[in-house]
């Protein structure tokens, strides 16, 4: 069975990552990378008979804050998200600024029999849904035999 698999290039970038993401499993699931929140979206891939339905879970994300790509047989979902908060403080009379910055990084190394061409991305309420179609001629059909 040929399914989609996390794609993890080996480089120190991809090791940060790493280290950020076993911290977060010990601390919650946030953690910081370089001064920027780095929180990776909960994924499930399911495998039908004729495609492969990833969704992603972006809540608090947009459509405009996500960016799907296909490099070659890896699809890349990318996020950098900036928010500026201000609030007044009455006591001391200045504004105080707090700025914080996500974003993620997630790859995935498409299977032989996954069709480029044929991706449909959706994003609604924070779900991110791809389909990635099957190539015709990777699905599994019956073959009749002839009788003699």
């Amino acid at each position: 069975m040929k399914t989609l698999s996390l794609y993890r290039p080996l480089d120190l970038g991809k090791a940060m990552v790493d280290i950020d993401r076993f911290m977060g499993s010990l601390f919650g699931d946030q953690s910081f990378s370089g001064g920027v929140l780095c929180r990776q979206p909960a994924v499930d891939i399911e495998e039908t008979s004729d495609a492969y339905i990833l969704e992603a879970e972006m809540p608090g994300y947009e459509e405009k804050d996500v960016e799907v790509n296909l490099d070659g047989g890896t699809l890349n979902i990318e996020s950098k998200k900036s928010t500026v908060t201000e609030n007044k403080d009455d006591a001391h009379n200045y504004i105080m600024k707090e700025r914080r910055a996500e974003t993620f990084s997630r790859s995935f190394k498409l299977p032989e029999n996954a069709d480029p061409e044929n991706i449909n991305a959706t994003f609604k309420n924070g779900l991110l849904c791809m389909q990635i179609k099957k190539r015709t001629e990777a699905q599994k059909r019956v073959i009749s035999i002839a009788k003699d």
